[in-house]
C-alpha cells in the first residue's frame, strides 16, 4: 500500500513550513513527539524547509520570514491562538489533520466531523487512541475534546475511551460519533480498518484534529490545504443551510425554535 505523501506535496522545495509545537505538560521531555518528526523528516526530503516554534513565538517568527512561509502546520490543541496569529491568506492546518490523509482517509473523516452538528446531549461517543499513555491533567483525549465537544454541543455526551490496538468486536452502532487520534503509533491498514467497520455499522468516524477544528469553528479554514477535503465540506454546509431556510419559509416556527 502506497502511503500518501505527509506535506511535502503541500510545500514546494525551496519553500517554508512553520511548525507550531507547544511546550507544555504532554510534551515529552527532551523530544519531539512522533508527527512533529514524521513532518519535519518529509519536509526535508522533499527539499523544502522548515522553521519550528512555540506557539507564543509564532507571530514574531511570521514578522522576520522576508516571505509568507507556504503552509503553518500547528498541534491541534493550540488551533485557536495559531489562527489569530497567521495571516488569513497564509495556509494552515494541523499535524493531526495532515495524518488523517496520511494514515486514513481525510475525505471520510470530514464526513464524521460534520456529523458533529447532529450529536445532542445524551448521545455516546467513543475516543480511540492507538498509543497507550497514562492519561495527565489536560489531556486531549480525555479532558480538553470531551470539554471542547460539550460546550459545542450544549448539552451532556457520554463518552466513552480505548487505548492501544483495542476495539470494540460489536456494539459499534450503540455510538453516535468515532474519534480516532491522528494514528502515528498505528499503520495505515489499521486506522483504514477501523475506518470500513464504522462505516459498516453505520457509525461517522473523524479524528482528533478535525474535531477539535470543527468544535472551535475554524473547521474550513483548517480544511484550506485540502481543496477536496474543503469542497466537500462548504457543498454539505451550503445544502444543510439552504434546507434550514427552506424550512423556515414553509413553517415559521421550524422544530429547533419550538
Amino acid at each position: 500500500m502506497t502511503l500518501p505523501s505527509l506535506a511535502a506535496d503541500l510545500v514546494p522545495p525551496g519553500e517554508c513550513a512553520v511548525l507550531v509545537v507547544p511546550i507544555d505538560k504532554e510534551a515529552p521531555r527532551g523530544r519531539l513527539i512522533l508527527p512533529q518528526v514524521q513532518t519535519i523528516r518529509d519536509l526535508l526530503d522533499n527539499d523544502s524547509f522548515c522553521m519550528v516554534v512555540k506557539e507564543r513565538e509564532l507571530r514574531e517568527a511570521l514578522n522576520r520570514l522576508n516571505r509568507p512561509p507556504a503552509l503553518v502546520i500547528t498541534d491541534s490543541q493550540a488551533f485557536l491562538k495559531v489562527a489569530a496569529d497567521t495571516p488569513f491568506d497564509v495556509p494552515m492546518t494541523s499535524f493531526s489533520i495532515l495524518f488523517a490523509r496520511y494514515t486514513g482517509d481525510l475525505t471520510e473523516m470530514v464526513r464524521g466531523a460534520m456529523s458533529i452538528d447532529r450529536l445532542a446531549g445524551g448521545d455516546r461517543v467513543l475516543i480511540l487512541e492507538s498509543c497507550s499513555h497514562h492519561p495527565i491533567a489536560e489531556d486531549i483525549g480525555t479532558v480538553k475534546i470531551p470539554r471542547w465537544l460539550t460546550q459545542y454541543v450544549g448539552g451532556k455526551i457520554e463518552f466513552s475511551h480505548l487505548r492501544g490496538h483495542d476495539f470494540p468486536e460489536t456494539d459499534l452502532a450503540g455510538f453516535k460519533l468515532v474519534i480516532h487520534c491522528g494514528g502515528c503509533m498505528t499503520n495505515r491498514r489499521e486506522v483504514l480498518t477501523r475506518i470500513a467497520r464504522c462505516r459498516d455499522a453505520g457509525v461517522p468516524i473523524t479524528n482528533y484534529g478535525l474535531t477539535i477544528a470543527f468544535s472551535l469553528g475554524i473547521f474550513e479554514r483548517a480544511l484550506g490545504p485540502f481543496p477536496a477535503a474543503l469542497d466537500l465540506f462548504k457543498s454539505n454546509h451550503m445544502g444543510a443551510r439552504n434546507n434550514y431556510y427552506e424550512q423556515e419559509r414553509s413553517d415559521p416556527y421550524p422544530l429547533n425554535h419550538r
